[in-house]
């Protein structure tokens, strides 16, 4: 999830990032990435490090359209490393650092089953669907789009429905929960307490799964403007063809996560009636992935958002002084 949270009106804007994870809560902001997992004990293992983003290296990368991509990969990045985190404490094992090349090929198999899921079998399935009802829909017929994004908001909503069925992943709802909790209060500019978080609602308009929903969704109008302007009959092969065309949509998944991250940036800014209907079903979709947490895993998720903001702070502070 990001947000822009505000620790006073006349304080600087600090960009807060978090990811419930097994046991705990990853929080992270532009310099800091933060873990905080219990323990089977009931202890807290607490990972910090310092985080180098892209966009610090490539000031290019900060631009409107660009640091939506940068930003969605961060955040697989960041998550993954926290899960592996997260994984090994809340089972009581010692943690073995990930080395670059399994850290690089679990980012591949996680969006290469993404790019499975979300891209491959939906365009597949809607070819099939055609085929069932006697017409060949092409990729430039509005309906081929329409029918592709339904059945890719419905394999998203089916895996959240499958795996909520799991009483460890309920666990990861709850903290789900407690991150938004913990990212109102201080939104809020409240304490950071138990007692002030715990009044909160655990949605939040600018949380990952609201942010992947307008992905799928934006996809189908922007495949719609697209594929009409492509040349016709490429290849002979009706296979090449279609690979070509999901080869397309995968690239220009890049700018469709780039303008689903500005949408949420504009309203975060702007109380405006359209966007907020236009993030109103993730928020909808959260009353999948979140559940109300206890007042231990609030304490987490408030541990993991101080410990970031203070580390914040001093590596920002320092770095602005030099």
């Amino acid at each position: 999830m990001l947000v822009t949270a505000r620790q006073s009106e006349q304080s600087k804007q600090v960009k807060v990032g978090g990811q419930a994870v097994i046991e705990g809560i990853m929080m992270r902001a532009p310099r800091t990435f933060t873990v905080v997992v219990r323990r089977p004990d009931g202890q807290l293992a607490v990972r910090e490090d310092r985080w180098h983003s892209p966009m610090e290296k490539w000031p290019l990368l900060k631009k409107p359209l660009l640091r939506g991509s940068v930003v969605l990969y961060e955040a697989l990045f960041n998550g993954i490393q926290a899960l592996m985190f997260s994984a090994q404490e809340a089972m009581g094992e010692e943690e073995e650092k990930l080395g670059p090349w399994t850290l690089a090929g679990t980012i591949a198999f996680a969006l290469g089953g993404a790019i499975l899921l979300f891209v491959v079998v939906p365009h597949v399935a809607t070819l099939g669907v055609g085929m069932l009802f006697g017409t060949e829909l092409g990729v430039r017929s509005l309906w081929f789009h329409v029918i592709d994004g339904v059945i890719k908001v419905a394999i998203f909503v089916g895996y959240i429905l499958a795996i909520s069925l799991m009483q460890d992943i309920r666990r990861v709802f709850q903290y789900h929960g407690a991150e938004h909790k913990s990212i109102h209060a201080y939104e809020k500019g409240e304490d950071l307490t138990v007692e002030n978080a715990r009044k909160y609602p655990t949605l939040h308009a600018r949380c990952g799964t609201a942010f992947l929903l307008l992905v799928l969704v934006l996809s189908i109008f922007l495949f719609t403007a697209v594929f009409p302007l492509l040349p016709k009959d490429l290849f002979d092969s009706r296979i090449a063809t279609n690979a070509l065309y999901i080869g397309i949509k995968i690239l220009l998944l890049l700018p469709i996560a780039g303008m689903s991250y500005e949408i949420i940036r504009i309203a975060d800014k702007v109380n405006n009636p359209l966007l907020n209907a236009v993030l109103l079903p993730g928020l909808w979709l959260q009353k999948l992935t979140t559940r109300e947490p206890s007042d231990d895993q609030i304490e987490v998720a408030l541990i993991a958002l101080k410990k970031t903001l203070e580390k914040e702070e001093i590596w920002g502070g320092s770095e602005s002084s030099a």
